[in-house]
Formats: C-alpha cells, structure tokens, sequence
C-alpha cells in the first residue's frame, strides 16, 4: 500500500481530529486558519484514502466495570504455513479466528521473540481474568504456553499517533 503524502495543514488536521474527533468542520477549519470547504475536503481525501480509519468514543475501562488490565504472551504449537491436503486450517488461523471472538481481548500482536502473540485483556478482576484463562484461552488446542502481565498503574495511553513534522 502506498504512503499517502501528507503536507502540514494534513498533519494539522490529524492532529486536531486525534485530540477531539466530535469537532466540526467548522471548528476544525477555524483551528487551522483554512476556510470550511477546503478543510472538509481536505478531511473527506483524508477518510477516503484510509489515512482515517474510523471515529470512535474511547471509554474509561475503569467506570464500565473493567479494572483488571492484562498483557499475555502466547505461544502457539509448531504451525505450519501449508497444511497437507485434508488438513485443517494452521493453528495460526485458527487462533486469530478465535481471539476474534473473545471480548476480553481488545488487542493482539503476532510478535517476533519467543512467543507467537501478545494480547491486551481487560477483565472485570482477577476472577473474571482466570476464568478467561481456564476457560478460553488455555482450553484453545493451538496454546502451548502463556505468560500473563498486569498493568499496576497507568504511565501513559494515548491513542494519538504523532503526525506532527516531516511532510511538504
């Protein structure tokens, strides 16, 4: 996929969009001292060509009931990228269809190293987090092996990316 060339006012807009992406055109233009329809064109060429994915309400994990964060490392039994003939899909495929399906798991990482996948889970407490384990994660036939993480306090999270710099 080819980079999309983004000049300053585009990393402007991006990165106004990233603090608060409930602003109108209107608030978003006068930020960035463009008149509103060359702003929302801009911003309509932004969606468009992906460089924006989605708009979402980010929720405090915490205030819904999820105050338990882990990190867990995954290793798969040995996979193989050609199954033979009447063989199922690899236990790669079959674990990111399944992790697909857990709500727990609100992101996951094939990763380099000694382990196959990283997962971010957020589970109510550490019961909920050991049934998930019990019974979901440790009960896939692909897992050979796990190391979980718990976050004690949060540094920083942002889901802003920082697009400010470089460009035309």
């Amino acid at each position: 996929m080819a980079e999309i060339v983004l000049d300053k006012i585009d990393r402007k807009i991006l990165a106004i969009l990233q603090a608060d992406g409930q602003l109108t055109n209107q608030e978003v233009a006068e930020r960035i001292n463009l008149s509103p329809s060359p702003c929302l064109r801009r911003i309509n060429r932004l969606e468009e060509t992906g460089v924006i994915r989605k708009y979402v309400a980010l929720l405090e994990p915490a205030k819904i009931g999820l105050g338990l964060l882990a990190y867990v490392n995954v290793r798969l039994e040995k996979h193989s990228d050609h199954p033979g003939k009447g063989a199922s899909r690899s236990p790669r495929d079959d674990f990111s269809a399944s992790v697909a399906q857990w709500p727990e798991v609100v992101a996951c990482y094939a990763m380099t190293g000694e382990m196959d996948y990283l997962l971010r889970v957020h589970v109510e407490d550490m019961d909920h987090f050991s049934r998930f384990m019990m019974e979901t994660l440790l009960r896939h036939p692909s897992v050979l092996d796990v190391k979980s993480s718990f976050a004690l306090q949060q540094i920083k999270e942002t889901t802003a990316l920082p697009v400010l710099g470089g460009g035309a």
